[in-house]
C-alpha cells in the first residue's frame, strides 16, 4: 500500500475511534501518544482498551459456548452496529477477527480503517476500492465493477459471522475466489430473480451468473446446514442472509427479533448514534501534503492531550511521551503506518 493510502487509513481509524467510542460495544481509543518532533514524525502510537481475544480465536478454541452466549454476542454486535450505522458509517470489513471479546463476554467492534462515512447527500454510493474480507462480503460486492451499496453490506457480514458462531468457527462461504464465493452464496440462497439483479444495479452480475453451473431457484434450508441450531437462531440467520439488500433487516430491525427479547428488555440499546460532521473527513476529498497530513494527526492527538493542544497546533515545543523518542520513534518496537506511510498505529489492546 502506498504511503498516502496508509496514512489516510490510520487517520480514518483515529477519527472513527474518537467519534464512535461513546458506545460500549465499539472499541475505545484511550490515548494517542505525543510525537517528539511534530514536524517530522512518521509513526503514530495508539492505545486501545485491552481486550484479550477476538471472536475468531474464541470460536476455534475449546471453550464451551451455549446458545445464550451466542445470543449475547450477537445482541452486542448488533447494538454496536446500530450505533455505527446511526452515525451514517459503514464498517465495510466486519469479520470475526474484528470483533474483540473479554473474559466477561463483553464485545467490541474494532478496526475501522476501511470504514466510510455516508453523508445524507450521498444516497447511492459507488466505491471500487477494497471492501470486506471475501468470506463475509455481500453478494452486491462480489463483482469488481463499480457497485451501489448501503449499510446492508454490514448486515450480510453479520449473518456470515452468526453462521460461523453456529458452526463453531466453520465459515459458511469460504470461497477461494470471486466466482467460487458467488457460487457458494447462491447454493444457499438460490439463484436470484431478474428483479433482484436489477436492484443490484451491476450489469456484470448477470454475466457472472451465466458463467456458473445452473443453480436451483429455491433456497437451501438453513436448518439443514445447522441441525443443532434453535428455530429462533435459524429464523434470524435466514433474515440476515437475504440476497436482496433492500430486504435485509437493518441492525435496529434485527435487534427487534424475538431471538433477543430477554437481552433487549434487560440491557436496552445503549448510547444513541448521531450523524457525523462531514468536515471531520474533509481530508478524504483531496490529496494532502505530508505536512497537511501531520497537522490532521496532531489535531487528533491534541484531543487526548488538551493541556498541550495549543503547543501541538502552534508549532511550539511539546513534551514527548516517555515511550516515544525525540525523533518520533518508539523506544523499542516498530510501527507500520503514519503521515508518510513509514509507521502506523500500534495498540495497547486487542
Amino acid at each position: 500500500m502506498d504511503s498516502a493510502a496508509m496514512a489516510t487509513r490510520v487517520l480514518r481509524e483515529l477519527k472513527f475511534g474518537r467519534v464512535l467510542s461513546a458506545h460500549e460495544n465499539v472499541i475505545s481509543v484511550l490515548d494517542v501518544l505525543v510525537p517528539g518532533d511534530r514536524d517530522r514524525f512518521n509513526d503514530v502510537f495508539v492505545v486501545f482498551e485491552l481486550m484479550p481475544t477476538d471472536l475468531s480465536r474464541l470460536l476455534r478454541s475449546k471453550t464451551v459456548l451455549h446458545e445464550q452466549h451466542l445470543q449475547f454476542f450477537m445482541f452486542q454486535l448488533l447494538r454496536g452496529l446500530h450505533f455505527v450505522h446511526a452515525a451514517n458509517v459503514m464498517h465495510r470489513d466486519l469479520n470475526p477477527n474484528n470483533i474483540l471479546v473479554n473474559n466477561d463476554c463483553q464485545l467490541r467492534i474494532c478496526d475501522f480503517g476501511l470504514a466510510r462515512a455516508a453523508f445524507q447527500e450521498q444516497d447511492n454510493l459507488f466505491w471500487t476500492d477494497y471492501v470486506a474480507t471475501r468470506w463475509y462480503r455481500a453478494p452486491e460486492l462480489i463483482m469488481s465493477a463499480p457497485s451501489r451499496y448501503s449499510q446492508a453490506i454490514d448486515m450480510w457480514s453479520v449473518g456470515c459471522i452468526f453462521a460461523e458462531m453456529l458452526g463453531r468457527g466453520r465459515p459458511l462461504f469460504p470461497g477461494s475466489n470471486a466466482y467460487e464465493q458467488f457460487a457458494l452464496i447462491i447454493s444457499v440462497t438460490g439463484r436470484p430473480s431478474a428483479e433482484v439483479l436489477d436492484v443490484l444495479g451491476n450489469a456484470r452480475v448477470k454475466d457472472f451468473l451465466d458463467a456458473l453451473p445452473q443453480q436451483p431457484q429455491r433456497r437451501t434450508p438453513i436448518a439443514s446446514l445447522f441441525p443443532n441450531a434453535s428455530p429462533g437462531a435459524v429464523a434470524l440467520l435466514e433474515r440476515l442472509l437475504e440476497f436482496n439488500p433492500t430486504k435485509r433487516p437493518t441492525a435496529l430491525q434485527a435487534l427487534g427479533d424475538p431471538y433477543f427479547a430477554d437481552f433487549r428488555d434487560r440491557l436496552g440499546l445503549g448510547a444513541d448514534g448521531t450523524p457525523l460532521d462531514p468536515a471531520e473527513f474533509a481530508f478524504e476529498r483531496g490529496a494532502m501534503t505530508s505536512a497537511g497530513m501531520r497537522t490532521e494527526f496532531l489535531r487528533e492527538i491534541a484531543v487526548y492531550h488538551p493541556s498541550e493542544a495549543a503547543a501541538l497546533l502552534s508549532g511550539a515545543p511539546v513534551r514527548a511521551d516517555a515511550s516515544v523518542g525525540g525523533d518520533g520513534s518508539p523506544g523499542g518496537g516498530a510501527g507500520n503506518g503514519g503521515p508518510d506511510g513509514g509507521g502506523a498505529t500500534g495498540g495497547g489492546g486487542g
